[in-house]
C-alpha cells in the first residue's frame, strides 16, 4: 500500500466514527492549547516587560529603601530600613565620583483638575532637574524644567497624555494652569503617549521639580535615586560599588551587615522576570504534559478497540497480501492523524486565548509559527507513542484466527 492509499484508508476510519474522534481528542486539544496559549502570552510578555516596563537604561541603576523583594521575610526586613532622604541624596551627589548623573524622584497620587474639569488617581512624581535625561521621558511638546526652577520650588509641571485628554481636550495644555492637589502649577511640558501597562495607564501622570513637591507634600516618604554610570555599562559595578560604600558609611552600617537600602538595575528587573517566566512556563508545560498524557492514553484505548472491532478487515487485508508493516502504518497513521487534528484544533484554541487576553486583558500575546509547529510537534509524538503498542498488536494478528473472527 502505498502512502496516499494508506492516508486515505485512515481518514475514512477517522471519519466513520466522528463523535468517538472528537471526544478522543478532547484531551489533545486541552494539552495543546494550554501549551500554545501560554506559551504565546510569555512571548509577548517577555518583549513587552523589555520594552515598556523595564524602563531603565542598562546603565542606570537606582538606590530605593526596598529594591526588589522577592518574598514576605524580605518585605518584612525592608520595611524596618531608614528611608531615603535628601540629605543622603545631597551627600551622594557631592561625593560619588563613578556616577555621570545622580536625580532624586520621590511620588504620591493625588487629583489634578482644570476649571471645572478633574482626573483623580494622578501619578505625581517630585524629581530633580535631571531625571527627565535621565530616564529618557519623551516630551512631544514644551520641556522639562531646569536646575533652577527646582532650586528655587518654582510651580510648573510636565503633565501626560491623560491628563491632557481629560483637563484639556480642546486646548493646547502648554502654559495653562492645572492644580496639583489643589495647588496651582503651570503646563511647560506635554509626554508622549505610552499606553497601559499590564492595565495600569501610564499616562496618568504628572512631573513637578523636587523641591515644589517636597514644599506641598512634605518629606515623610523615602525617595528613590537614580544614577547613571560614568563610562556606560562597564562603568555600572563600579558605580553601584561606590555608591553602596558611601551611603554605608554615611549610615554607619557595620562590616558585616546587609545594607540597609536596595539596589535595582536593569539586569536585576529582567533577571527577575525570566525567573517569573520560566517558573510560569514550567507549570504550563505539567498542566500540558498531564492533559497531553490522558489524550495519549485515550487515543491508545481506542485504537485498541478499533484492532478488535476490525479484526476481521486487517485478517482480509492480510490474506490478499498486505504485509504487517502495511498494517502496522495504517493504525500509526490514523494515531497520528486523530493527535494532529486535536494539535490543530488545540491550535486554535491557543489562538483564541491569546486574541482574548490580549484584547480583553490588555496583556500582549503573540502565537508564532515556531509556537505553532512545537504545538503541532508534540501532538504529533503523542499520537505516535499511542499508537505504537495498537499498531503493533494488528499487525501481528494471525490472518487464519482474524478471518475466523466475528467481529
Amino acid at each position: 500500500m502505498d502512502l496516499r492509499e494508506l492516508l486515505r484508508e485512515s481518514l475514512r476510519a477517522i471519519s466513520a466514527h466522528r463523535l468517538r474522534s472528537f471526544l478522543t481528542l478532547l484531551g489533545i486539544i486541552i494539552g495543546v492549547g494550554t501549551l500554545t496559549g501560554v506559551i504565546a502570552v510569555i512571548n509577548g510578555l517577555n518583549g513587552y516587560v523589555q520594552e515598556r516596563v523595564i524602563q531603565l537604561a542598562p546603565d542606570v541603576w537606582v538606590l530605593t529603601k526596598f529594591g526588589i523583594i522577592r518574598g514576605r521575610e524580605e518585605f518584612l526586613d525592608a520595611l524596618k530600613r531608614k528611608d531615603l532622604d535628601y540629605d543622603e541624596f545631597q551627600q551622594l551627589q557631592a561625593r560619588l565620583t563613578r556616577s555621570e548623573s545622580i536625580a532624586a524622584e520621590a511620588a504620591s497620587r493625588t487629583d489634578v483638575r482644570h476649571r471645572e474639569r478633574r482626573l483623580g488617581g494622578v501619578q505625581v512624581h517630585g524629581t530633580t532637574a535631571v531625571y527627565g535625561p535621565l530616564v529618557r521621558l519623551d516630551i512631544v511638546a514644551g520641556r522639562y524644567f531646569t536646575g533652577a526652577e527646582d532650586d528655587s520650588a518654582q510651580a510648573v509641571a510636565v503633565i501626560g497624555a491623560d491628563v491632557r485628554d481629560e483637563l484639556f481636550p480642546h486646548l493646547d495644555p502648554i502654559g495653562r494652569q492645572v492644580l496639583v492637589g489643589g495647588r496651582p502649577y503651570r503646563v511647560i511640558g506635554l509626554l508622549a503617549r505610552q499606553g497601559r501597562t499590564l492595565g495600569q495607564s501610564r499616562d496618568a501622570e504628572v512631573f513637578v521639580p523636587f523641591q515644589a513637591y517636597r514644599r506641598q507634600f512634605g518629606s515623610r516618604d523615602s525617595i528613590n535615586i537614580l544614577m547613571r554610570a560614568r563610562g556606560g555599562v562597564p562603568g555600572l559595578e563600579a558605580s553601584v560599588d561606590e555608591a553602596r560604600s558611601v551611603l554605608r558609611a554615611l549610615r554607619h552600617t557595620s562590616f558585616r551587615a546587609p545594607d540597609p537600602f536596595g539596589v535595582v538595575t536593569a539586569e536585576n528587573l529582567q533577571q527577575l522576570w525570566r525567573q517569573i517566566s520560566a517558573a510560569t512556563f514550567l507549570l504550563t508545560l505539567l498542566i500540558a504534559s498531564v492533559s497531553l498524557g490522558v489524550g495519549g492514553i485515550v487515543i491508545m484505548n481506542i485504537m485498541l478497540v478499533a484492532v478488535v472491532e476490525r479484526t476481521r478487515e486487517i485478517g482480509v487485508r492480510l490474506a490478499l497480501g498486505a504485509r504487517k508493516r502495511d498494517i502496522r502504518r495504517q493504525f500509526l497513521l490514523e494515531a497520528s492523524l486523530l493527535s494532529l487534528l486535536g494539535g490543530v484544533a488545540g491550535i486554535g484554541v491557543g489562538v483564541a486565548m491569546a486574541f482574548g487576553v490580549r484584547n480583553g486583558l490588555s496583556f500582549p500575546a503573540a502565537l508564532t509559527p515556531p509556537i505553532a509547529a512545537l504545538g503541532l510537534a508534540l501532538s504529533l509524538v503523542v499520537g505516535l507513542l499511542a499508537g505504537y503498542w495498537p499498531a503493533r498488536q494488528a499487525s501481528n494478528l494471525p490472518p487464519v484466527d482474524a478471518l475466523r473472527s466475528e467481529a
